[in-house]
């Protein structure tokens, strides 16, 4: 059995078995005819896909770096900085997407980010080949990648609000808590291909090719989304319904001016902000940084290493369906419980990390820590910011939301630049406790901020 098959097939496994337990839950009953489930079934499915291997075109970077510092192309600290001028990006762009998507709907906008991404990929491999080949100045070609990567994080952007906004439209709050939990399974299956085939293309067929290939995927996907995917029921030939969220029964979209101001007079909005900022921190820090603290102390044959990308699929899979069940049938569609349960999760996590620096556990603790991390980004901010913000205001609260995830990604990128040992004293594990250390106090910041927000439900009118 060929390599990928061997990392492809535990996941198609626990798909289908995820797939199997998910069927034999009990039915939230809403009156839905069977075409009209087909039909949100495929819009969702192509959507879904098209958002997952944005993933692809985001982390290739990320999931090569370490190969690229071994053959002197990119060093680690030059690529924390790339890293967080992107992220950076990628959160402040939010702000200006997430109305941008409420007015002109998700399906232009998911196909923005595809085209663009698509397009930003095919230049960021040019300026790899040049890199490789070394036929231009290597200063001036690391400026213009990490413009293009910039740019990219641009168009990155708009997925996840492209997403939550048209799903606001086809899904009932009472079915959005495993709606969040096949987000957290889309992030998955994306890190999947961005960490594993990634590093499978770049040592097959050289470093360009893990650029090529989200470009060309992304192109397809561009294709299928243009024809398959609908904003609303309505859209699609279906009538539209009332999905019981904060702007049910209004009418018509309010002012950008007013909708800002009725989300940051609530409580609930402040605080999944400060929760998702520390999400992002958590969740860049455990996957960024894993592979480049293996690499450095020689833990680059482990297991965990090889199989990175599939085994953050399988913990980002088994986070999402945990997080997304418990959400509609044990907590009544409440978010705050399934969030606390999981930062509880990865307070041990980052605890066992710290503990067990230079031991084959650390991969384990991250793997564990990165279960939990997603679990919660797909009950926040794939599911949670539909909840408050409402369908007709979707786009600004998931952009608001999101950018915050996005802010703390960046503060990770820019703080482990400088933290993080270097040269010869990356080589001992005892130089690295930095890396689980700024984890610490974030995870128990919002561990707390989780749990205010235990009994939240949104009302409509936009209260809670």
């Amino acid at each position: 059995m060929p390599p990928w098959l061997q990392q492809l097939l535990p996941i198609l496994l626990l798909l289908a078995a995820v797939s199997v337990v998910v069927s034999r839950l009990p039915r939230v009953e809403l009156g839905h005819a069977p075409g009209f489930l087909k039909r949100r079934r495929w819009n969702w499915i192509v959507l879904g896909l098209a958002y997952s291997f944005l993933y692809f075109g985001r982390y290739n970077l990320s999931a090569i770096v370490a190969e690229l510092e071994q053959a002197k192309i990119l060093t680690k600290e030059r690529f924390n900085e790339l890293d967080a001028i992107g992220l950076g990006v990628y959160g402040v762009a939010f702000l200006l997407n997430g109305p941008l998507t409420d007015r002109w709907g998700g399906r232009a906008t998911i196909l923005i980010a595809a085209g663009g991404s698509a397009l930003m990929n095919a230049g960021m491999a040019l300026v790899m080949r040049a890199l490789v080949d070394k036929s231009a100045d290597a200063a001036t070609l690391l400026q213009t990648l990490t413009v293009l990567n910039a740019a990219n994080m641009y168009f990155q952007s708009f997925g996840a609000v492209s997403i939550v906004k048209v799903n606001a439209y086809w899904f009932h709050v009472r079915e959005r808590g495993v709606l969040g939990g096949l987000f957290g399974i889309l992030i998955s299956l994306g890190l999947y291909f961005s960490y594993d085939w990634s590093l499978l293309l770049a040592r097959e067929f050289g470093f360009v090719a893990s650029f090529w290939a989200p470009s060309i995927v992304l192109g397809v996907m561009f294709v299928a989304a243009w024809f398959a995917v609908r904003d609303s029921p309505g859209k699609a030939g279906w009538k539209d319904f009332d999905t019981g969220d904060a702007t049910s029964g209004q009418v018509h979209a309010d002012p950008l001016g007013v909708v800002v101001r009725k989300l940051l007079a609530q409580r609930i909005v402040w605080i999944l902000v400060a929760i998702e900022f520390c999400s992002g921190f958590l969740r860049q820090g455990a996957m960024k940084q894993f592979r480049p603290y293996a690499k450095a102390v020689g833990e680059s044959g482990s297991f965990v290493y090889q199989n990175w990308g599939m085994l953050l699929c399988v913990a980002g899979i088994l986070g999402g369906v945990f997080a997304g069940t418990i959400s509609d049938h044990v907590f009544g569609s409440r978010r705050g419980p399934v969030a606390s349960i999981l930062y509880a999760g990865m307070l041990v996590a980052v605890i066992g990390c710290w503990a067990m620096l230079g031991t084959p556990g650390v991969g384990w603790s991250i793997v564990f820590l990165s279960l939990c991390v997603i679990g919660v980004h797909g009950m926040l901010s794939g599911t949670a910011t539909a909840d408050f913000g409402g369908t007709k205001n979707a786009g600004i609260i998931t952009g608001v939301i999101d950018g915050f995830v996005y802010l703390g990604s960046s503060a990770q990128a820019w703080i482990y630049a400088s933290a993080l040992p270097t040269g010869d004293a990356a080589k001992s594990a005892t130089n690295w406790t930095a890396w689980p250390g700024w984890m610490l106090p974030v995870v128990v910041v919002g561990l707390f901020l989780c749990t205010r927000v235990w009994n939240a439900r949104p009302k409509p009118g936009g209260g809670h």
